[in-house]
């Protein structure tokens, strides 16, 4: 052959060649960009739970029964990279996954007797666990070379490290170093320092001999020093890092993995995927904080403990930050591991009967719609609302009260007699607005619903506390922490700045059951005990924080100790106060009072703007534009005789100016059943009228307007026709449809029987005093069998 010849045949060779790594690597490249599933698809996850502060609260199992916690490239620690490529494949980004260097000097080690060095490469070894290959054979070895170039065909260098990192084995069923990070160093893969991540490089080359999960392991500490000795050579600066780097390490195991706020976790946990169908995160950020939570179960536990004589041995708590409504210490119940008490049962989000706790929201929509102020004067005295006749929990009646007052000390009849004067919204239709579920109709609670008569679970009830907290505005609680690109949740306004403030300047006026003195820092706080002593409930805003405390039995059961300023106050305050003796709540938070918010001065008597003969005055809230204002005309002077005790016509001898009160039938009544009577004006003298003043009618009060009366034909029972009248009035004449029923004298009353023969009527009951002034009422009578 000529040389000529010689030479177009390498060109020939040449071309070929050139024509066949250009159609190698079009294959490649589409290969690379071949739609297929990421690595980190192939193999399935653990999930793991972690408090705010970043400590891990869970880490569970994949399905396969391991552990390993898929992390990305970049947060995994550079110096455990560095490591895992120098002392297993420090060619790692020179070959294309197989490095025939290495697999010809490992066979001609094993052929001459000499001690056994691998030569599979990173993408070898991912390609053995992927693929589940026994490369101990030669046919299992080739079928290891060929997945590895098929894997390094269609993945990049970075995306198969980060597989191999992400499970490498670890000892048993820990795989990944995110899930050995975890477990035996209790840290984030990211955060490991150089003696950890030389700890974890060398493990997976001989895991069963190298495992740490037992102090001191020779063969481990060895092979730490061979990969440290690498470490070294290739960069002699790490050298002063050597007393660091050769310390024995104490590491954990998994038997003593975190399963902490267990109840939280399990419900993060069980979090359906989202509408979209993407997966559930593998790792859950909780706005939980550990320290609080911490402190909550040590305080819960040491109170169920010393009340366990009394048959207290369940309870339920949850903390929030109300300004950013995020969940920072949750307890379901007083023990998971208790089965005697249910305790994996979360009573948190189990629907019970709240008790009074409902009631200042009652208060702060009356505040909004005009109906009172703090100092407003109400009655708490046996009332009838229809066929409803609620009665306060000691079954006494306190009598004439103000409104703060009657929260402060959860009169049932006063917020009873409020609701019943609301309009839209009331408290049904506020609960509904705050996102309270699986409420009935509202006629089916009726003014019930007021002392409890619904249900709601502690982190609704949270929720309505925490819109107080934030100024009438409703959020949704969180108990993760919010992604970048989240969409924060629309806020709804339920009530006024001014009414939440009011509401809660209120409630900080409730004294401490163990002191009698309000709380300082204030905590504005309510109890509840529902019908039947089944449940406790402590409910406040302390600081920037809320928190509700549930004390009782998840099986409903009855207990005379469950009563709300006895059983779950207590613990509550405890907590408040382990709370900020450990520092971890602000105490008093700095509040801005409203603009339209004033504090006026008013007659202590009747809460009404003084007159000149008001004696004793006091101040209160006054919401501009919509508190009540009306003039105290409760006063009145006279000139009564010194020797008779009469009223007489102006000063004379032997004659003295007094004020009195010119109260009501019915305050009067209430007075003398509250053991405060009231001594009456003498009707026998001389009484200046003042000619501006208008002249009070009769206030029907029973029956109630608006409601419709059922009387049984088998059974008939009358209704009771009531009013009360101004000072003075002797006898009230009761008509229905201008026929006279008969009389009464003032809050007396007075039985009538409609007409059983014809159902749906409708009557206009008119009462009348003696002076002709009058009041009627519109009833409508249906007629049962």
């Amino acid at each position: 052959m000529t040389a000529k010849s010689t030479r177009s045949a390498w060109r020939g060779r040449g071309r070929r060649l050139l024509i066949a790594g250009v159609l190698l690597a079009l294959l490649l490249a589409l290969l690379r960009l071949w739609p297929h599933a990421p690595l980190s698809e192939t193999v399935g996850s653990s999930r793991a739970v972690y408090a705010r502060g970043g400590e891990l609260l869970r880490l569970t199992l994949a399905a396969d029964e391991q552990y390993r916690l898929w992390v990305p490239l970049e947060r995994i620690s550079p110096t455990l990279i560095d490591a895992v490529l120098l002392y297993e494949d420090r060619r790692f980004y020179a070959h294309p996954g197989v490095n025939p260097a290495a697999l010809v000097r490992s066979a001609w080690r094993i052929a001459s007797g000499e001690r056994r060095q691998g030569g599979s490469t990173l993408t070898m070894q991912l390609a053995r666990r992927l693929y589940g290959i026994d490369s101990r054979t030669a046919g299992g070895k080739v079928a290891q070379i060929a997945a590895a170039l098929w894997i390094e065909a269609r993945h990049g260098k970075r995306e198969i490290l980060e597989a191999y990192l992400n499970t490498a084995p670890y000892g048993g069923n820990i795989e990944g170093v995110q899930a050995a990070s975890l477990i035996y160093f209790r840290k984030d893969a990211a955060r490991l320092s150089l003696p950890e991540a030389l700890t974890l490089a060398v493990i997976p080359q001989n895991p069963v001999k190298r495992i740490a999960e037992r102090g001191r392991n020779t063969e481990l500490q060895a092979a730490r020093e061979r990969l440290w000795a690498l470490w070294a050579e290739r960069d002699p600066a790490a050298r002063q890092h050597a007393p660091d780097a050769q310390l024995v390490l104490s590491a954990q195991s998994r038997g003593s993995l975190p399963f902490l706020a267990p109840h939280l976790t399990d419900m993060l946990l069980a979090q359906p995927r989202s509408d979209a169908g993407v997966a559930a995160p593998v790792e859950i950020r909780a706005t939980l904080d550990l320290r609080m939570q911490s402190t909550l179960e040590r305080v819960m536990a040491q109170y169920l403990r010393t009340h366990a004589d009394v048959g207290m041995n369940n309870a339920s708590a949850l903390l929030l930050d109300a300004s950013t409504m995020q969940v920072r210490a949750l307890i379901g119940s007083a023990d998971w591991h208790d089965d005697a008490i249910a305790g994996q049962v979360n009573g948190t989000q189990a629907k019970r009967s709240p008790g009074s706790t409902l009631k200042p929201f009652i208060y702060a929509l009356a505040l909004d719609q005009g109906l009172l102020h703090p100092k407003t004067m109400l009655k708490d005295a046996p009332t009838a609302f229809g066929p409803y006749t609620p009665e306060n929990f000691d079954h006494r009646f306190a009598g004439p009260l103000s409104a703060q007052e009657a929260l402060i000390r959860s009169r049932n009849v006063p917020a009873v007699a409020v609701a019943a004067k609301l309009s839209k919204p009331g408290l049904y239709d506020f609960m509904r607005l705050a996102g309270v579920q699986k409420l009935q109709s509202e006629s089916h609670y009726g003014l019930a619903l007021v002392l409890g008569g619904g249900e709601v679970t502690p982190e609704e009830l949270a929720g309505l506390y925490g819109t107080l907290a934030n100024g009438g505005i409703a959020q949704p609680l969180r108990y993760t922490e919010p992604a970048p690109d989240e969409r924060p949740a629309q806020p709804l306004r339920l009530l006024s700045e001014e009414a939440s403030f009011i509401t809660l300047d209120m409630l900080r006026q409730t004294p401490r059951p163990d002191t009698t003195l309000p709380a300082r820092p204030a905590i504005a706080w309510k109890t509840g005990t529902s019908w039947g002593f089944r449940d406790a409930w402590t409910a406040g805003v302390f600081g920037r924080h809320v928190l509700v405390v549930w004390v009782g039995n998840f099986d409903g059961s009855s207990n005379p100790a469950l009563v709300g300023v006895d059983a779950a106050a207590p613990l509550f305050l405890r907590m408040v106060d382990a709370l900020r003796a450990e520092r971890l709540d602000p105490g008093e938070v700095a509040t801005t009072q409203p603009a339209n918010l004033r504090q006026v001065e008013v007659c202590a008597a009747t809460g009404g703007l003084p007159d000149a003969l008001c004696p004793v005055r006091t101040r209160t809230w006054f919401i501009a534009g919509k508190s009540p204002i009306q003039v105290s005309n409760l006063h009145r002077a006279v000139w009564v005789d010194e020797t008779t005790g009469k009223v007489v016509c102006g000063p004379q001898p032997n004659a003295r100016q007094q004020v009195v009160e010119q109260w009501g039938s019915d305050m009067r009544r209430l007075f003398r059943q509250a053991g405060l009577p009231r001594a009456s004006v003498p009707a026998d003298g001389c009484e200046e009228k003042d000619a501006g003043a208008p002249e009070a009618a009769p206030l029907i009060s029973s029956p109630l307007r608006g409601v419709r009366h059922t009387l049984r034909v088998a059974k008939p029972e009358p209704l009771v026709l009531r009013a009360e009248a101004a000072a003075g009035t002797q006898t009230l004449y009761w008509f229905a449809d201008d026929a006279l029923v008969g009389r009464a004298a003032p809050g007396e009353g007075l039985a009538w029987m409609p007409d059983l023969a014809e159902s749906g009527r409708r009557y206009v009951l008119r009462v009348v005093d003696d002076q002709g002034r009058a009041e009627s009422r519109e009833v409508i009578v249906d007629i049962a069998p």
